[in-house]
């Protein structure tokens, strides 16, 4: 069989257009967030905050365009009704590829406040992306590692404080917050070195979301517990724009952060960090179980398809 360019030129043509769409929407997101921070006045930053948040909308309502006039992707999406723009959440997803970044947005996008990442300090250095995410108060955290606290234990809590300054002006504009707390990608390699307990997820990170929650404090009012499962397998972002991803299943349920998830001590309270271990375990199983009940409809789904005339 002769190679096929068409789903390279298609790749690089869709890859072209979402650049070209990170450009024309840094501009006048960079010109807005200076304008920001050269008066300090907290009606006019609140102001402009609506303003970013309204560009970043457009911005990803412009991906959505792209992806349905260059894709043919079929999207099977329930549980993202009833939700508030002016609500406070903490969405929680399961992570397998920088897709999910596109499809979280699109799914949630003018459903709940613009999605806001925690991104590493280091992160700020991207070009284009890094200012722009500057700009949109993207908060930047800085993580000591237990080494160097260590060595330097005057600097304990000072990055959970820092976070905490970052997020202050959320008190005053509703926002989501989006939480990966399997810490990357999963692929069977990294399966098989965390020793997962489960079929399909990497055993969940809890210091990183209590890390959120605690920076975050009462702000924080509901929990999203997303899933999202590519029924025939996880693609890269390249295997998107040159026309692979088929069909994307989404699924989201809602409910109230408890309160004892907000107050406690994860780093020095051993008991409430088992608590919260223990918490955050029994959610993944139920995810796992899910993931397994939607690929077994899935490969239902396809075989009454093939079996149809």
């Amino acid at each position: 069989m002769g190679f096929n360019p068409l789903p390279h030129l298609r790749g690089a043509f869709t890859i072209s257009v979402f650049t070209l769409n990170v450009v024309f929407w840094f501009i006048p997101i960079v010109i807005v967030g200076l304008a920001k921070l050269l008066v300090p006045a907290a009606a006019w930053r609140d102001l402009m905050s609506r303003w970013l948040s309204a560009l970043g909308e457009n911005w990803i309502s412009c991906n959505g365009l792209i992806l349905a006039l260059t894709q043919s992707i079929e999207w099977d999406v329930e549980g993202n009704t009833g939700l508030a723009r002016r609500g406070w959440y903490l969405v929680v997803s399961n992570h397998q590829s920088w897709v999910d970044i596109l499809v979280l947005q699109k799914v949630f996008n003018r459903r709940i406040p613009f999605l806001k990442f925690f991104i590493k300090q280091q992160l700020i250095w991207v070009p284009f992306l890094g200012l722009a995410w500057w700009a949109m108060d993207m908060p930047f955290m800085r993580r000591f590692s237990r080494e160097y606290l260590a060595k330097n234990p005057e600097m304990k809590g000072k990055d959970l404080e820092a976070t905490r300054q970052a997020c202050e002006k959320f008190e005053r504009i509703p926002t989501s917050i989006i939480n990966f707390v399997e810490g990357t990608r999963v692929t069977p390699a990294k399966q098989r070195e965390r020793e997962s307990p489960y079929q399909y997820l990497l055993p969940p990170r809890a210091g990183g979301i209590a890390f959120v929650l605690g920076a975050m404090g009462d702000t924080l009012h509901d929990l999203l517990d997303v899933t999202i499962v590519y029924p025939d397998g996880a693609p890269s972002m390249w295997d998107l724009c040159c026309g692979q991803l088929q069909r994307v299943v989404v699924r989201t349920s809602s409910q109230q952060i408890e309160p004892w998830l907000l107050h406690g001590d994860y780093q020095n309270d051993d008991g409430f960090r088992l608590r919260f271990q223990q918490w955050l375990a029994q959610m993944w199983a139920q995810k796992d179980d899910q993931i397994g009940v939607i690929l077994e409809q899935e490969l239902g789904r396809t075989n009454q398809i093939e079996r149809e005339p």
